[in-house]
């Protein structure tokens, strides 16, 4: 296990993002072997799930400590990023929000105050050239048709052609 850790500290991290693609991939071999009953080893299934939880463990670890060299006024702006995006209705806001969410209880811990700059407003929506309204027209109530009066009452027999 350590000698796993320190193989996976010396990589960069393009080669980490690489290394955990690469496991995922023999993982998702794994489970499919497993399916198929021709998995030899069951406790490989248990080690790549293991060494992707490494690596994305100093993925993590590599990150706060970027954030961790930010100045609070630059944590600041990528808060304002991030909630921007987040109001603008654009894919990823789910995404956006997280991060900034993490982003915010970073930088209240790094003594920065809340809020930081409000996240400018949604565009107006351009408005669509409304199509001319057209007239209503009143239609009276149908009348029951009388074949369909004669079929709801208790003595007709059904099918009978009578």
């Amino acid at each position: 296990m350590q000698k796993k850790m320190k193989e996976f500290r010396g990589m960069s991290d393009e080669q980490l993002s690489l290394a955990l693609k690469d496991t995922e991939k023999h993982l998702f071999q794994l489970r499919f072997q497993s399916a198929t009953d021709r998995l030899e080893t069951p406790s490989e299934i248990r080690k790549a799930k293991r060494d992707i939880a490494r690596i994305k463990t100093l993925q993590r670890e590599k990150e706060l400590a970027k954030l961790e060299g930010l100045p609070v006024d630059q944590l600041g702006t990528r808060i304002a990023a991030l909630a921007a995006k987040e109001a603008a209705n654009v894919p990823g806001k789910r995404t956006a929000h997280r991060q900034g969410a993490r982003l915010t209880r970073f930088y209240a811990a790094k003594g920065g105050t809340l809020p930081v700059a409000p996240p400018p407003p949604p565009a107006a929506p351009v408005p669509v050239a409304a199509a001319p309204a057209k007239p209503e027209v009143k239609t009276d109530a149908k009348k029951p048709d009388a074949k369909k009066a004669d079929a709801k009452k208790p003595g007709a027999a059904k099918g009978s052609g009578k």
